[in-house]
């Protein structure tokens, strides 16, 4: 079937020991030499990769020159003030801004908001480079949603993007037009964007695995769609039952119907560190696969670690590749938390000039891959460590918490996000002073 009609599940993929899968994507393993890291080099130690790929021979070229770095110094911007709160508990007091941005307990304080004024006048040469905005794109209606066995009914996913949009967040995936016979939980397709497509206040994009996927959405209402490639060719016969090239062939009958309707195109690269299958994935491979979306037309360049296994030092050396091919400020990263990565993989990518994220309220979205694994990082916990950095995102906190809550609650289990966890907790703790 085409894109993602059938998502892959663990028991469609050769069985993986936990020692084969450390062995595949450890330090062992296709990794960066210790002055190789964010420069460059190759990317390998001289061995060849327990893994499908030839990675010695596609590294033998790779080079400072050839995958140049430029840095992107943005002074960070002071932010509008938020809006304060407080709750006075007699001796024990409670300070929260967007719920809780920063609150008060005896003898410590703890701040999500870095003092912008400060961050101003750093000298700290690794912080200097990250952007004064970074827009989110919100997947979990989509990406979120789509691997969760029990149906959720159609007026739980309108409130949840009325919930996500009404937060701030400016792009919100909103559902995906694959087959119902492959995805049910995404056979409502039709009836949400009939429900949201006139929502004001934010871009609604959805998925289209093809040109039938992409007619069925346009006749829907949509008014901005997304083609999903990947840069492992056994995760794409697997996934997509095509090759890589079969796959571009495919999108870019999408890209030339979507340009007659003045339609924006939005491209996703999935496996970009690592894949279930293969191993590591060279970073060439992912530049050539970014670089063939690009010039198809697609107007933003969604990189993902599909099963989650990236680090800085596997990060850093995918972003230089692709870079060197596509201009930075087209560019996105989605990253899943499967080892708890997310966050350090986000901060990495903002430092080399990043500003477009990808991620799922209270961490929706499983790993297929990584049986009882997390999936998406949190929205929650990217716009806390936002917040921490004085990088403006234009989203409530307290809105989005509340928006996890709700979705949450409905699928009868905890949020994934650690601070929604941790500021409930906290709120909880204080109603019982």
């Amino acid at each position: 079937m085409s894109s993602l009609e059938e998502p892959l599940g663990v028991d469609k993929l050769p069985s993986m020991s936990t020692i084969d899968r450390i062995q595949r994507f450890s330090s062992g393993a296709c990794r960066p030499r210790a002055e190789d890291v964010g420069m460059g080099n190759c990317w390998i130690e001289g061995r060849s990769c327990s893994s499908s790929n030839s990675c010695n021979e596609d590294y033998e070229n790779y080079s400072r020159e050839a995958f140049p770095w430029k840095r992107h110094t943005r002074d960070v911007s002071q932010g509008d003030s938020l809006n304060k709160r407080s709750l006075s508990l007699g001796r024990n007091t409670l300070v929260f801004r967007n719920v809780c941005d920063s609150w008060h307990i005896p003898d410590h304080q703890y701040n999500s908001n870095g003092n912008h004024q400060d961050i101003r006048q750093m000298t700290n040469k690794f912080l200097k480079g990250i952007p004064n905005f970074v827009k989110i794109v919100e997947v979990g209606p989509r990406d979120g949603l789509q691997n969760e066995k029990n149906l959720v009914s159609t007026a739980v996913k309108v409130e949840l993007i009325q919930r996500l949009v009404s937060s701030g967040l400016s792009v919100v995936e909103a559902t995906s037009f694959v087959s119902p016979k492959w995805v049910p939980q995404l056979a409502d397709a039709k009836d949400v964007m009939a429900a949201v497509c006139n929502l004001g206040g934010a871009r609604l994009p959805v998925l289209t695995p093809n040109l039938k996927g992409f007619e069925a959405a346009v006749a829907a209402g949509a008014k901005e769609v997304a083609v999903f490639a990947s840069a492992s060719e056994s995760f794409s016969k697997s996934n997509i039952n095509c090759s890589i090239e079969e796959s571009l062939v495919r999108y870019r009958a999408v890209t030339r119907a979507a340009k007659e309707l003045s339609i924006p195109v939005r491209g996703y690269v999935s496996c970009v560190v690592g894949c279930p299958v293969e191993g590591a994935i060279p970073p060439s491979k992912v530049a050539y696969v970014a670089k063939e979306l690009y010039d198809m037309g697609c107007f933003e360049i969604s990189l993902g670690d599909t099963i989650g296994v990236g680090t800085p030092g596997t990060v850093v050396p995918m972003l230089e590749a692709v870079m060197a091919v596509v201009p930075v400020e087209k560019l996105a990263v989605h990253f899943h938390d499967t080892y708890g990565q997310s966050l350090p993989n986000i901060l990495i990518s903002l430092q080399m000039g990043i500003s477009t994220l990808d991620s799922s309220i209270a961490g929706l979205g499983g790993c297929p891959y990584a049986k009882g694994a997390s999936g998406n990082v949190a929205t929650e916990d990217v716009v806390y460590m936002l917040n921490g950095l004085g990088v403006k995102t234009n989203v409530d906190l307290a809105k989005l918490m509340l928006a996890g809550d709700f979705i949450s609650k409905h699928l009868r289990r905890p949020s994934g996000s650690k601070t929604a966890t941790a500021l409930n907790r906290v709120t909880a703790d204080a109603s019982k002073i």
